[in-house]
């Protein structure tokens, strides 16, 4: 018997149009979709397809149009707990260490210090930042500072974990490792991940589900399911004949 899963998020015909004085620009059009618990779906798209928009729409930060957006199976409209972000951008505060960075969720819910560092201690070690706790960003790499970027989001224990394309600035090399490190850390904690990216290749490598959406404005053009078992093989001949499936429905700007 099948098991039935639990839908974490539910978008229902989402479009976001923004006005100006006498134009309007549409830039999500009647986007539903479903993300389940535990699960690591990814949003594929070519860049300014509204991918962030869209995301942004999720977490409560920016109005909708029109459509629905359910977490927990609750109406949500406004910035919900249940969610943490990582951006795609470094966001550490350069003036704080990695744990005073990874703490500030945690400060903001009133956890006590001895708790809170405890906590964080946890995650860093999971990221493995284990030793630069006292260290501030500029001392960091790119990649480090992603990684801690990754241990503030899960240091709050949301729910759902949304990742606006995390390792599009790290070149090639850190980024195969920060896909491969995220995918651990995925595998022991089990949270729902909803993935931003713009790269065929990573989408397949750490998918269980690919969304992929249209050039601007962005729409649901299909959906794949990825049942590959990982740690994926890049070289895999079915990794690449997915690669080749979705890469012929993607718009050419992608």
């Amino acid at each position: 018997m099948e098991q039935i899963k639990t839908k974490k998020v539910e978008v229902r015909n989402l479009s976001k149009i923004f006005f100006q004085k006498n134009s309007s620009f549409e830039v999500v059009k009647d986007v539903s979709f479903d993300v389940y618990d535990g699960e690591f779906l990814v949003l594929l798209g070519p860049g300014r397809c509204g991918k962030t928009v869209l995301l942004n729409m999720l977490i409560g930060t920016e109005t909708r149009t029109s459509g629905e957006i359910h977490i927990n199976g609750a109406e949500s409209g406004k910035p919900s707990p249940a969610m943490s972000m990582v951006f795609q951008k470094k966001a550490l505060l350069p003036f704080k260490t990695v744990m005073e960075n990874v703490e500030l969720g945690l400060k903001f819910q009133k956890i006590e210090k001895e708790q809170r560092r405890k906590i964080c201690q946890k995650y860093i070690d999971l990221v493995g930042l284990h030793g630069f706790e006292n260290s501030y960003p500029h001392e960091l790499s790119g990649g480090m500072q992603q990684r801690a970027g990754i241990a503030r989001a899960y240091a709050v224990s949301p729910d759902i974990l949304i990742m606006d394309e995390p390792f599009g600035a790290l070149d090639a090399q850190t980024r195969y490792q920060m896909e491969e490190e995220l995918l651990q850390i995925w595998e022991k904690e089990r949270k729902t991940i909803i993935f931003v990216t713009n790269n065929i290749e990573e989408a397949v490598y750490l998918a269980d589900r690919i969304i992929l959406l249209s050039s601007c404005p962005a729409h649901v053009k299909a959906v794949f399911p990825i049942e590959l078992p990982k740690p994926r093989d890049l070289f895999d001949p079915e990794f690449l004949r997915i690669r080749e499936q979705i890469e012929t429905q993607t718009d050419l700007s992608l």
